[in-house]
């Protein structure tokens, strides 16, 4: 029934990204790369957790950007002469006594069929293939780190000192981190990909939702991570975007809390901060709510006051602004509510130029979201702050830290104590100003209090 239920919030399942949106990103990125050249992106290689249990596998999110390709062992090579691309990827192939035990591959036949690719080879012939087509180029597009035979054979090709080069200058002579490119390619978000996001999104507030619904004394902060990640995976998802962080009382004042261990009690608030993956792509949302269903008067106040400034600081996320001025307005507004509360004794001005604010409100006010959940993209080029453009998402996520466990806050006025406030939204910029992505989950005191304890 639940899903059934929320059916309709969540909207229709996206379309997958289509094959020519992946051919178009690689044309893109091709065109700003030299004649004569490779581009390598290799898949990071799949991790132990213990024995021989391996680690949920999450690919290279350049290659899937490049690609959607998401199996391990896997390498693009892609070769740039005469201004002609061909673009190769090297994949596990298809073995029966393997897929019976770990599920289906692809394989090559697979891949030449329905990827964003001209060829397809065993990644176990990637060595004798590579090594000769170097030999064509003289500038590497590389990014090491991620596969030791192929850093390697990329190195050893630029280092080369054979006949061969010397006589006609055969084999590259530099490798070029493509990193930034790809970066500034996808801080920008296609349709498809804002329909990915946005549907993560929903996702991720309904998960939300239900957390609060089934929240009462004496639930442990584990079993509201279990509610979470539940409906994350029951209505689509396949994983969190990030280890979720669910923190009850004093845990809700350490700013990445991952223990999730503790009981919750009579008159906290919890601290929520947790996303889901969509198909690679990240929500991020953060809510904090008392576990009783009622605010008290200071949690009251505390919270009015980081969400003022949360809206003032989305209200700023709009074509053309500085990314910097979002953290500006939300800033201000805290600075000036803590001084009216009596938390702050220095003037909004003083507190924001001498560190007092810092105190309690430590971290930045958003970061870019996309394939990783903080996403690519430098925020000052050329030292300047970046200014918004359309296609471009952003989280805004004030907050305000009061743990009477710390030593710089022996004058906290007990009524203070132990309130950790964040609220945390993923932002679309558009030409028609700011789009809430997770506009489903309730952040309003009293859609917050008509919620908390309602399925119990």
């Amino acid at each position: 029934m639940a899903f059934q239920t929320y059916a309709n919030q969540i909207g229709e399942t996206p379309e997958p990204i289509h094959v020519s949106e992946y051919r178009q990103r690689q044309e893109k990125l091709y065109s700003q790369l030299d004649d004569n050249s490779a581009l390598i992106l290799c898949s990071p290689k799949e991790k132990i957790r213990s024995n021989d249990v391996h680690f949920p596998y999450r690919t290279n999110s350049d290659l899937l950007y490049l690609t959607g390709w998401k199996d391990p062992d896997c390498v693009l090579l892609a070769i740039k002469k005469d201004n002609v691309w061909t673009t190769t990827l090297f994949v596990q192939e298809s073995n029966i006594e393997l897929e019976i035990w770990e599920g289906r591959r692809p394989g090559v036949e697979g891949a030449k069929k329905n990827w964003a690719i001209d060829e397809a080879y065993p990644s176990e012939s990637i060595s004798k293939i590579l090594s000769e087509r170097l030999k064509s180029v003289s500038i590497v597009y590389h990014c090491v780190g991620f596969n030791i035979k192929v850093d390697n054979l990329v190195e050893n090709s630029i280092n080369s000192r054979n006949r061969a080069r010397q006589q006609i200058g055969e084999g590259p002579t530099q490798r070029i981190d493509p990193s930034l490119l790809i970066s500034e390619m996808r801080l920008i978000k296609s349709d498809a990909e804002i329909n990915l996001m946005r549907y993560s999104a929903n996702i991720s507030s309904i998960a939300h939702i239900e957390a609060m619904k089934n929240c009462f004394t004496g639930i442990g902060e584990w079993q509201i991570q279990a509610i979470i990640e539940g409906y994350f995976k029951f209505l689509g998802a396949k994983n969190w975007a990030y280890p979720s962080i669910v923190g009850c009382g004093e845990n809700a004042t350490i700013l990445h809390y991952h223990e999730n261990n503790k009981i919750c009690n009579d008159g906290e608030i919890i601290l929520i901060d947790a996303g889901s993956e969509y198909e690679g792509y990240a929500a991020d949302i953060t809510r904090s709510w008392p576990i009783s269903g009622k605010f008290s008067d200071s949690q009251m106040k505390i919270y009015n006051l980081v969400l003022r400034s949360q809206r003032a600081a989305i209200q700023k996320c709009v074509v053309g602004n500085q990314y910097i001025e979002a953290h500006i307005a939300a800033s201000k507004v805290l600075a000036e509510g803590l001084v009216e509360l009596g938390i702050i004794h220095c003037s909004a001005e003083e507190a924001l130029e001498n560190g007092e604010l810092k105190k309690y409100f430590m971290h930045g006010t958003g970061h870019w979201l996309g394939l990783d959940v903080h996403d690519v993209g430098i925020y000052k080029p050329n030292g300047e702050p970046r200014v918004f453009e359309p296609g471009m998402v952003i989280t805004i996520e004030p907050g305000l830290y009061f743990g009477d466990w710390r030593s710089d806050l022996t004058d906290l006025d007990p009524k203070w104590a132990g309130i950790g406030i964040r609220i945390e939204d993923d932002i679309l910029i558009t030409e028609n100003g700011p789009e809430v992505l997770s506009s489903l989950c309730p952040k309003d005191i009293h859609e917050l209090e008509s919620l908390i304890g309602q399925s119990n």
